[in-house]
Formats: C-alpha cells, structure tokens, sequence
C-alpha cells in the first residue's frame, strides 16, 4: 500500500485512478497542508509538494522529481476593479494596495487562509500560487493570474519527494505516472515485455543450430550416395 500526501492546491485525481488502474500496490491518498512532515514523521510514504528547502541537497536523505511550476496569482475582492478587467495582470498594476499576504516558501497555509478572509471584506489582496488560491477562495474573493512574480514571491515548484531509504517499486511506479508513463510503458510491462524477447532469442538459436544440423546430415548422406 502506498501512503501519499498531497498538498492543498493540487489536483492528482488522474494521477490516482491511472495507478490504481496499471498497478496492484494500492493506494492511500492523505490531502495535508505539509506534506513533507508527514513523510518525516514516516506517516507518509511519498510527498506531492512545493518543494522547499527543507527537503536538503538532492540524494542526501530525499530523492526529489520536478514536476511542473505553478502560475503566480493575486487574491482581490470580488466586486474590485481588477476583478472586473477579466484578464491577466502586471503587479504593478497593484501598486499602492495593502498586501494581506505573499507566499514564501516557508509560508503557512493557514495564514493564507486568514488573509483571504481579510481579502473577502474588501481590504487589500494577497499573493500565492494561483491554483492554490483558487481552492482556498471564497464566493467574495476573485483570482487574478499574473504576468510575472510579484515583488517577494518566489517561483513555486511541485514535484514529489521521498526518504532514499523508503525507495521502493510502489513509489517508482506512481513517480513514472506522474510523468507519464502509460500502461503499455509501465515498469511492470517492461519487466513482462523483456521475457518473450528472451525467449524468442532462445528459439532463434535453437532453430539455427536445428538448420545446422540438418545440414550437416544432408552433405553426409550426399557423400555416401557419391560413393
């Protein structure tokens, strides 16, 4: 059984039903705020993550795969002119409004959430990934995507991260569906697909040395004919 945390903001849903459907492992999905405590607690086997500096130098004690980055946004209220404008902002065209919250890699979900309500009385914006915002706001607050990274935001990554010591088949498997691999490209059916090949490679053999065989049968009985 594979025990997965997924953080707020991300959607694996297809990810999940794809590796129920091409492995036999199982599956426990565990949506959390912090999922990389709960792979450092061992109540986790496997992380789905903004990756931050917590998880250490690669292949020191956590094996971590980039997935995609997520597009920047800005929380406003509803009724606000930027609301209204229906497209895509530079931060500047923010400049001089009361900054509720920018997200930082230490940031914490729950104080997201607290800005948001601030937001949702007509009072300021905040900044953070735009799909995590979207999940977090209510019906007074609009989602606006950026252009750029605002000013103290840093680039957020999602990826999946493990302990080195916890590696194992069931965490490779669900790593290659999140990057895509299909049934036909599975670990498993590459493990099955390397035995016919072998055995094909065995009767070729076999049906050389069969043919040389005969062969040598056949240039024997000529001679004794000869004769």
């Amino acid at each position: 059984m594979l025990r997965i945390a997924f953080v707020t903001g991300t959607e694996p849903g297809k990810w999940f039903a794809r590796y129920r459907e091409t492995t036999d492992h199982g599956l426990e999905e565990l949506p959390s705020d912090d999922p990389f405590a709960l792979v450092e607690t061992g109540e986790a086997d496997l992380a789905l993550m903004r990756l931050d500096d917590r998880i250490g130098e690669p292949g020191e004690t956590y094996h971590r795969v980039g997935l995609y980055s997520e597009a920047p946004g800005v929380a406003v209220p509803k009724d606000s002119v930027f609301a209204e404008m229906g497209e895509k902002l530079a931060p500047r065209e923010f400049a001089g409004e009361i900054i509720n919250f920018t997200y930082k890699p230490d940031s914490l979900i729950d104080d997201l959430r607290s800005a948001l309500q601030v937001v949702a009385a007509n009072v300021g914006i905040a900044y953070a990934p735009a799909p995590l915002l979207k999940v977090l706001s209510k019906k007074q607050v609009a989602v606006v995507d950026l252009t750029s990274q605002p000013e103290g935001m840093e680039p957020t990554e999602i990826g999946l991260v493990w302990k080195i010591s916890a590696d194992s088949d069931a965490i490779q498997d669900f790593v290659g569906v999140a990057k895509g691999r299909t049934r036909n490209s599975s670990r498993a059916s590459s493990r099955e697909a390397k035995k016919p090949i072998e055995q094909k490679g065995t009767q070729q053999k076999n049906l050389k040395k069969k043919s040389s065989q005969q062969r040598g049968r056949g240039a024997v009985g000529r001679r004794g004919r000869r004769r």
